[in-house]
C-alpha cells in the first residue's frame, strides 16, 4: 500500500493542538502579506494547494462590524491574493467564501476571514472519497516563499 507523506496534518487529524483565543490574533508565522486593515496568510490545514485566507486586523465576528475602509483594504487584499496565486500557480478557477457563525462552518467564528481556495480541472479524485485524505502537493513553506517573493516583485512595480 503507497502511504502519503502529510506530517503538518497531524494537528488537525489528532485534536491535540487546538488553539486558544484566536489563531489570526496571535499566529502569524504563515503570513504572506500585510496591508493596513487586512493580512493575507496561508491555511494551514488547506482544502487544496495555495488555500489563503484574508483576514481584516480588526477581531470583529462579521463584515457589517469593519467601517468603509477596513472593508476596501480587506477586498483589496483579496484582488492580490488571487492575483499573486493565478501568476504562481495558474489555478483555472477559485472558490472564494465567508463562514459566518459556527454553524456555517467557521472554524474561528469570533474573527471572520475569506478563504480563497485555487481550483484546477480534475483536482478532486478518489482519495477524498474512498480515503478520506485530500492530497496536497506542495510543502507550506515552498509555497509560502514562492507568494513571498511574488509579493515583493509585484510591490517594486
Amino acid at each position: 500500500m503507497d502511504k502519503l507523506w502529510a506530517p503538518w496534518r497531524i494537528k488537525y487529524v489528532s485534536k491535540t493542538n487546538r488553539h486558544k483565543g484566536c489563531i489570526f490574533c496571535q499566529e502569524r508565522k504563515f503570513l504572506v502579506f500585510a496591508k493596513k486593515y487586512s493580512f493575507c496568510m496561508l491555511n494551514i490545514y488547506p482544502y487544496n494547494n495555495g488555500h489563503l485566507m484574508i483576514v481584516p486586523k480588526k477581531h470583529v465576528s462579521d463584515l457589517s462590524l469593519l467601517n468603509d475602509k477596513e472593508l476596501l483594504d480587506l477586498i483589496k487584499s483579496l484582488n492580490l491574493a488571487k492575483k499573486l496565486l493565478t501568476k504562481i500557480l495558474k489555478p483555472q478557477g477559485f472558490n472564494i467564501g465567508i463562514n459566518l457563525g459556527q454553524v456555517a462552518g467557521a472554524g474561528f467564528p469570533g474573527h471572520v476571514h475569506i478563504h480563497i481556495v485555487p481550483r484546477w480541472n480534475a483536482d478532486t479524485n478518489f482519495m477524498p472519497v474512498l480515503a478520506q485524505t485530500k492530497v496536497i502537493s506542495q510543502s507550506l513553506k515552498e509555497l509560502l516563499a514562492k507568494l513571498k517573493k511574488e509579493y515583493a516583485q509585484s510591490n517594486k512595480n
